[in-house]
């Protein structure tokens, strides 16, 4: 993340001021929408978006998940960042291919020249308008899993109407006490916020892992939209989360439950292919300096991702 104060792109991650030490991650920018629907202004197209992301990221790891679920890879082309982000904020390896810039701020201000806000991934880029459509991976997602299907053929659906309501829930219970829990406990700068997300934290865990002692997913008897939001905070728990972030009551390693059902999510077909722990591991612990000056990144852990996960009884 990043912001622009006074001509310079800084890191921006809490406000002591007003929140008592207390992360507070802000809104998406951009929120269009990619509909199949003959009026639309962004309609799906073979070719037409873009996809900036980044491999660290668990919000941009969503969407390349979709992507991979939904057969969309040879539909809409990436832009992959680089792990560290520092003083410029996201910066990417080589030029990129629409524009030839080297910061993700720029692609917001070739979207909207005056753009002072946040720059994050994912972002969804339309070239026909050369424009922003989403910054908004939890509306990204949705978008390839229905928006594109008459065009890939693919209809498999992780959000059904059906479920609608108790993915829902799922989330709004999983968003706040673990994707973005993990981050109130890193970024906290109080002992009194650093201990309340903490608390939060592992008693979502501890819910989600009783849960999945009789259910094979969150919600009904196939995977859906709130397993993958779910997974990709799962997958970096033990490799970042445990040391860098101080979430070290117990690793996911340690929930019989929990390791049993990220491992069958990561053996999905295509999925593992979208993980990168290289760049998850260089990313936090070589960005974040107030957190660790010195930007040593750890070798381990060993990782068992790939033996089986015993969920096919549930």
């Amino acid at each position: 993340m990043g912001k622009l104060v006074e001509g310079v792109w800084h890191n921006v991650w809490y406000d002591t001021k007003s929140n008592k030490g207390k992360f507070v991650r802000e809104d998406a920018g951009f929120r269009d929408w990619v509909t199949n629907q003959p009026d639309a202004k962004f309609q799906p197209e073979s070719g037409r978006y873009h996809l900036y992301v980044s491999l660290a990221c668990p919000w941009a790891h969503r969407t390349l998940i979709f992507r991979q679920l939904k057969q969309l890879e040879t539909h809409i082309d990436v832009t992959v960042v680089c792990p560290d982000m520092m003083s410029e904020g996201w910066q990417m390896g080589l030029p990129e291919p629409l524009f030839g810039h080297t910061c993700m701020h720029q692609i917001y201000t070739q979207a909207k020249p005056n753009y002072t806000g946040r720059v994050t991934v994912p972002v969804l880029w339309d070239k026909k308008h050369n424009t922003i459509v989403s910054n908004e991976s939890s509306e990204i997602i949705r978008m390839f899993n229905s928006e594109f299907n008459e065009l890939t053929g693919n209809h498999d659906d992780y959000y059904p109407q059906a479920l609608a309501d108790v993915i829902d829930e799922w989330n709004e219970f999983i968003y706040p006490n673990i994707n973005n829990g993990v981050y109130r406990c890193g970024f906290a700068t109080t002992q009194e916020a650093y201990q309340e997300a903490f608390d939060q934290l592992f008693s979502a865990l501890d819910k989600v892992e009783a849960h999945l002692a009789t259910h094979r997913y969150l919600v009904g008897a196939q995977i859906t939209e709130a397993d993958w939001r779910l997974f990709t905070t799962l997958i970096r728990f033990d490799a970042v989360y445990v040391g860098h972030f101080k979430c070290n009551k117990q690793r996911i390693a340690d929930y019989p439950n929990l390791n049993g059902y990220m491992k069958e999510l990561y053996q999905v077909p295509g999925v593992k292919e979208t993980t990168d722990f290289y760049h998850i591991k260089r990313h936090y612990y070589f960005s974040h300096t107030g957190i660790n000056p010195t930007q040593i990144v750890p070798k381990g852990p060993e990782l068992d991702l790939e033996s089986a996960h015993g969920r096919d009884t549930l």
